[in-house]
């Protein structure tokens, strides 16, 4: 499984929700997390996208949004059965 965090590198919520996230993941299934900081991401939708809404997490990005501002436990648990 991956999962893909929209941050900002100064947001408590950001580093919370990452923490928290990798406090979900089972030693027998590892997944990936790509943070990607909206204001230093050569793409600039990003920002324009998710600037207020950070933290922002994907499991699937052609899928809607798992959660922002605090991690949806029980979505991510769906995401990793």
């Amino acid at each position: 499984m991956h999962f893909t965090l929209y941050s900002r590198s100064y947001c408590h919520l950001c580093q919370d929700m990452l923490d928290a996230l990798l406090l979900l993941q089972p030693p027998e299934q590892a997944f990936t997390v790509d943070v990607i900081d909206i204001d230093t991401s050569p793409d600039a939708s990003l920002l324009a996208r998710f600037d207020e809404l950070v933290p922002v997490l994907f499991g699937d990005l052609t899928q809607p949004e798992l959660c922002h501002y605090f991690l949806d436990v029980a979505a991510v648990r769906r995401c990793l059965v």
